[in-house]
């Protein structure tokens, strides 16, 4: 069903190649993002739903 309403339309493989660019510009970005974050940071974020006060990355919980 897909593929005939997709044969239809005239230029879909630039949105399909338009759309798989922005998905991987997207995930690249956020790998990029989170293998740069700091451990302190990493430690804080990951600590967040098992306690109410902050932790400090050299204290422990």
């Amino acid at each position: 069903m897909f593929k005939q309403f997709l044969s239809g339309v005239e230029g879909m493989d630039q949105y399909l190649i338009f759309s798989m660019i922005v998905f991987i510009v997207f995930f690249l970005g956020v790998l990029i993002y989170v293998l740069r974050m700091k451990k302190e940071d990493i430690l804080t974020l990951s600590n967040i739903p098992l306690t109410d006060k902050e932790v400090q990355p050299n204290e422990e919980a």
